[in-house]
């Protein structure tokens, strides 16, 4: 007996969220075929291909960086780096300023890793003035950890304030750019960044299934013998992706993933590399900041800490409106927001990225208003 599948191209919504989010159909449609880890026509014309990209797309070399891939979502990677690349007697200073840099913090004490949290609260950045106060008074701290786009609220981190206070302190910065890495620029090499960490399903609008570092050579050599966990293990994953058949995977590799990462690179440079997709996403999130304005419900936050990516709304003073109803009959025409995050108010949050542009945030906003009449 043979299935035969129809596959439909088009879902009937559009995922306006953080990630997962809308992909294109050309990036779905080559997850329709099988591949063998073993052959070089994966490992070395996919994987490797991928890593070297990566690099590029991080503003490093091949010469000083490298990429490694590790299966999971995006927070098993942020949990090899924090597991792998900090020392038994090492000390890490997580800047927190909502749920995900708090998941680092957490993170590092499942880990048993000793750990300082500077939270300055949902609504602030971190304060480059108070880091370099923290790293001066406490010489114990090895590592400093962050998170450049906290999807909490939709805020941008100052990481070009904070990185040279990092750097100039003599110690290893680790940047979670989950929700932000290929869809703002970012230099690890003119910013001194050691780790950074993202996802396939975010900026570079890929699907779930892996995620990736990008490391400093010398940082990551350093590591060796260090990880707290045997599958989520940065360095041994790397040298096996180094070394032998190159771009071999430890463990069972997401195959499908891989190659719909593959697909997804490919469309990033076509739109113009990451400047392109950068200005995709700020034009949609004006027009969505904008639009919502007029609708009644304004921003969380003020457009100048404002990232492109997401971006946080307050509930309404009004006691009829019921978030739930407004999912329910938005998903109904086609459109599908976030839940919120902060801390002590009510919030909803509506994304930018993904296969999304300024027209289907126009006809998102005319949805609102004819859900909210």
């Amino acid at each position: 007996l043979r299935l035969t599948m129809v596959i439909e191209d088009e879902n009937p919504y559009l995922l306006l969220t953080p990630g997962p989010l809308s992909t294109t159909p050309t990036v779905k449609r080559v997850m329709m075929r099988d591949w063998c880890t073993w052959d070089d026509d994966y490992n070395v014309d996919v994987v490797q291909v991928i890593r070297k990209q990566l690099v590029e797309l991080a503003g490093g070399t091949t010469d000083t960086h490298t990429a490694v891939l590790m299966q999971g979502s995006g927070t098993f990677s942020v949990e090899s780096v924090i597991g792998s690349v900090i020392p038994e007697d090492g000390k890490l200073l997580v800047l927190a300023n909502g749920a995900y840099g708090q998941r680092l913090a957490k993170i590092a004490q499942r880990l048993k890793i000793t750990l300082v949290i500077e939270d300055s609260g949902d609504l602030a950045p971190p304060d480059p003035v108070k880091l370099a106060r923290t790293l001066a008074d406490d010489p114990a701290i090895t590592h400093v950890a962050l998170v450049h786009g906290e999807t909490t609220t939709g805020m941008l981190n100052p990481l070009e304030a904070i990185a040279p206070v990092v750097k100039a302190a003599r110690r290893v910065l680790i940047v979670d750019a989950m929700c932000t890495f290929g869809g703002v620029p970012l230099d690890v090499a003119q910013l001194g960044i050691d780790f950074v960490i993202s996802s396939a399903n975010k900026c570079i609008q890929g699907v779930p299934g892996f995620g990736f570092i990008v490391a400093e050579r010398t940082a990551l050599e350093a590591t060796a013998g260090w990880a707290r966990s045997l599958s989520l293990d940065l360095y041994d994953q790397w040298q096996a992706m180094e070394s032998g058949n190159g771009g071999k995977w430890r463990y069972t590799s997401p195959t499908h993933t891989v190659r719909a990462f593959a697909q997804a690179l490919k469309e990033l440079e076509e739109e113009g590399g990451i400047a392109g997709r950068h200005a995709r996403y700020t034009e949609s999130q004006r027009v969505l900041s904008e639009g919502m304005a007029e609708l009644g419900f304004p921003g969380l936050l003020p457009q100048e800490v404002q990232s492109p990516i997401i971006t946080a709304f307050p509930f309404p003073d009004d006691p009829d409106f019921k978030f739930k109803h407004l999912y329910e009959e938005l998903k109904a025409r086609g459109f599908v927001i976030y839940p919120g995050k902060v801390t002590d108010r009510d919030t909803f949050r509506i994304g930018t990225i993904g296969n999304v542009n300024a027209d289907d945030i126009r006809r998102l906003l005319a949805a609102i208003k004819e859900a909210r009449s």
